[in-house]
């Protein structure tokens, strides 16, 4: 990412699309994470986005703090009773220090400042605390339809992805990452989409917006007839897979 472009800058475009389109986690992620934390009294999602996550971890957590520095995402997040929405940038949440058991950053480790955000999570994290971050990159859905967007992806938007998004496509493992490793488990996404939700959720693509912007030229509508034809019935239910790709690590015990 440039030093001037900012996270608030490239999702709050379309944040109801982000949150009606984007795919949610499995519940078994979740399940996952509460087992590694040293207890569930507390977990701070940062850049929750429209809180994908943080909805997730309501389920295991006494407590979740959900932060994120675009007040347009922030404003689209699903409710929870023990969920509390901040507007902040990653180094910063207003939670005292040794008090979080869990950080998740979900499709996001990518966009932030790492050392700084990295002394944070050192500062809030409680002995044994639990840093987790994930991403998902190619979608998979089927013989005829990966082809066409494989294309849409990696030739036509592809050189409007921001830089940072190169480490999303290293699967996380190039992204430096200070702390004792956990290993990770293996998890896939899974949604059942007919294809006006597959097109909703690729124009949500960072890529594809900075493309429109530059060119005043939408690419998923040029590219619908294709998806059309690899398709079928375009009302059709089939399933998208994503898998997921993980860095967990001990916070405590991390190397600064």
């Amino acid at each position: 990412m440039s030093p001037t472009m900012k996270t608030s800058d490239l999702f709050g475009r379309d944040p109801a699309g982000y949150a009606r389109f984007r795919p949610r986690y499995p519940a078994a992620l979740f399940e996952y994470l509460g087992g590694l934390a040293p207890s569930r009294r507390r977990a701070w999602d940062c850049a929750t986005g429209n809180g994908q996550a943080a909805v997730g971890l309501a389920d295991h957590f006494d407590e979740v703090i959900a932060t994120d520095a675009s007040a347009e995402q922030l404003a689209h997040a699903e409710r929870r009773a023990n969920i509390r929405y901040f507007q902040a940038p990653a180094d910063t949440v207003e939670v005292e220090g040794s008090s979080v058991d869990l950080v998740t950053v979900a499709q996001a480790l990518h966009w932030l400042d790492l050392p700084l955000f990295y002394d944070e999570v050192r500062r809030v994290a409680r002995p044994g605390g639990v840093l987790a971050a994930w991403c998902y990159h190619h979608i998979t859905i089927g013989d005829a339809v990966d082809p066409v967007l494989r294309r849409l992806m990696l030739e036509t938007v592809g050189p409007y992805w921001p830089p940072g998004r190169r480490f999303v496509e290293e699967r996380y493992q190039t992204i430096a990452f200070p702390f004792d490793e956990i290993r990770a488990p293996e998890l896939t996404m899974r949604a059942e989409w007919s294809l006006d939700e597959l097109v909703g959720y690729v124009s949500t693509w960072s890529a594809v917006q900075r493309y429109r912007e530059a060119t005043q030229v939408d690419p998923v509508a040029a590219v619908r007839p294709a998806l059309a034809e690899a398709w079928g019935s375009p009302e059709e239910k089939l399933e998208v897979r994503w898998p997921l790709h993980f860095r967990l690590g001990l916070v405590a015990e991390g190397v600064a």
